[in-house]
Order: C-alpha cells, then sequence, then structure tokens
C-alpha cells in the first residue's frame, strides 16, 4: 500500500486531500464511517456513505464550514511508512488489499484525519482553497456528496510517495 497512484491529467492532489477532509468530517458529524466509493476528478469529485437519508441545507452547511475551517488552519499533510502491525495500531487497515505487504503509506492531515492511503496529496490544507458542497442525494442506503474546490488556488508542492523524508 505504499506505492503512489500515478498523477492521471483528470487528478488533482487537493481533491484528493479534500476527499481525506471531508471524511473524516462525515465520521465525527455523524459516525457513518469513511466514504466506501469515491470518484476523484480535478473538476468535481464524489463520494459514496453509508447513510440512510439525504442531508439538510443545516447540515450541507455545518459540513462546509467545518471542512473549510480545516482548510483554513493550513494543517501539514505528511506521509509515514509503518509496518503493518504498527499501522493496525493506529488506523482501521479493514480496505487494505491482502498483498499489501508488510508496510503501510499513511497519511496525516495534521491533528485531524489519519488513514491508510497511497494517493498523492497537497503538501498543506492551505493549499486547497475553498470547498464547496454542489449537491447531495440519497437512494437505497447510500448517501452521494458531489463537491468542487476553489480553482484559484494551486498547489505549490505535491507529495509524490515515499520520498524518504519525514515532514
Amino acid at each position: 500500500m505504499n506505492e503512489v497512484v500515478p498523477n492521471r491529467k483528470e487528478y488533482d492532489p487537493r481533491m484528493h486531500s479534500t476527499e481525506h477532509i471531508l471524511n473524516q468530517t462525515m465520521v465525527r458529524m455523524f459516525n457513518c464511517g469513511r466514504a466506501f466509493s469515491a470518484h476523484i476528478e480535478k473538476k468535481k469529485s464524489k463520494c459514496d456513505y453509508h447513510f440512510e437519508r439525504n442531508l439538510t441545507a443545516e447540515e450541507i452547511t455545518q459540513i462546509e464550514n467545518q471542512v473549510n475551517e480545516v482548510v483554513k488552519r493550513n494543517l501539514p499533510i505528511q506521509e509515514k511508512i509503518l509496518r503493518r502491525e504498527e499501522a493496525g495500531t493506529i488506523v482501521s487497515l479493514a480496505r487494505l488489499p491482502s498483498e499489501a505487504g508488510d508496510s503501510v503509506r499513511i497519511i496525516a492531515i495534521g491533528d485531524y484525519d489519519i488513514c491508510p492511503c497511497s494517493g498523492v496529496h497537497a503538501l498543506t490544507t492551505g493549499e486547497i482553497g475553498g470547498f464547496k458542497i454542489i449537491s447531495t442525494d440519497c437512494a437505497n442506503g447510500v448517501l452521494r456528496i458531489r463537491f468542487k474546490i476553489n480553482e484559484q488556488t494551486g498547489p505549490k508542492e505535491v507529495v509524490h510517495g515515499n520520498t524518504g523524508r519525514d515532514r
């Protein structure tokens, strides 16, 4: 799990970091778990959660405010490579493929979120810009949240995998 996802043309490291912040916000607000499915692209992205209803307008505003507050804190986004046993004491490894090996790449967003991840990320949350939920819908116990980020703020540098430095 310490192999970094290749940087595709439609991929935006800032959007991937935003997905992590949104996931932790949903866990904290609704105890619904992280997204079980996500499609992350540069212009807009979506996350699917196990949830029994659509969000209210007030809840959407609360989620946007919380995500934007984390972004404004300009938290560092750090990677660590841990032995599987050690990683399992810090984060859930339930979604980790069995062939992932003995080491696990962990991404920590300041003190807000930590989870295993093979994706490319921004260096800080401040690089993300503004977060906005475009739409939500719920059907058959699945809540889909579509979102975008402010395109005026660009990444200064991105994490390109195991750089060998602890940041």
